[in-house]
């Protein structure tokens, strides 16, 4: 029976959970359902239960076997393994299912291509995860569902009912702000509020050669990687 991979985008990261939720109760396996999504000031750090900054969280993240049972919470449910993330270009995202191994895998260097990548490998069209992983940035969150042909009217009706967003609508009015279907350059950060790539900072890495040493431009790297939540390997 043929298998086919679902994407359910959602504002935020409430109703993506609602649907996680009844997604779980209609019987689909924790294992077939990933979530990712934005964590921007720290909103839904407190659902979390890692992080996979850390060395040991990042190991179980891509390990293989029994870790796929924990990062999807066990028997309490995929949210119960929701862990924390730091993806340049795209930020800080709360995520847990399927696709994290994949992600930590990936490593701070994936940059947006990271979650892009994964979903095209899953089988998603390389334009529709662009646009997914651009709604991540700008705050929204990401269900994705494996399941066979034969159940998909019933889980696209769960996924419609917790008020999935009709994402080609969103990509058009993102266009229409002026957004290209791009990655945002490493570094960049999206507005709480419009969504819009900021970029009006001064860069202390931009200023003219010779006027600062290169152990200068080291410790700037680094404080602005830990400012972001980035640790150098």
């Amino acid at each position: 029976m043929a298998q086919n991979t679902i994407t359910a985008f959602y504002d935020n990261y409430d109703g993506a959970a609602r649907a996680v939720s009844r997604l779980e109760a209609a019987g689909v396996p924790h294992g077939d359902i990933s979530l990712v999504a934005n964590n921007t000031n720290d909103t839904y750090s407190q659902h979390a239960s890692r992080s996979y900054d850390t060395d040991e969280d990042k190991s179980d993240a891509t390990g293989t076997g029994a870790t796929i049972g924990t990062l999807a919470g066990g028997g309490a449910g995929l949210l119960a393994g929701l862990g924390m993330l730091a993806i340049p270009g795209l930020g800080p995202v709360v995520a847990a299912g399927w696709l994290v191994s994949t992600l930590v895998g990936a490593g701070a260097g994936a940059a947006m291509g990271g979650l892009a990548g994964v979903l095209v490998d899953a089988g998603v069209n390389e334009e529709e995860a662009h646009v997914y992983a651009e709604g991540i940035r700008r705050g929204g969150a990401l269900v994705t569902v494996r399941i066979d042909d034969v159940e998909m009217g019933r889980i696209i009706d769960i996924l419609d009912d917790e008020g999935r967003v009709d994402i080609e609508e969103r990509q058009n009015a993102w266009r229409a702000e002026g957004w290209d279907g791009s990655a945002p350059p490493i570094g960049a950060a999206a507005s709480t509020t419009t969504g819009l790539t900021t970029d009006m900072m001064p860069n202390p890495l931009d200023e003219p050669a010779g006027t600062r040493t290169d152990v200068e431009l080291e410790d700037e790297r680094e404080r602005r990687l830990k400012e972001r939540g980035f640790r150098q390997p």
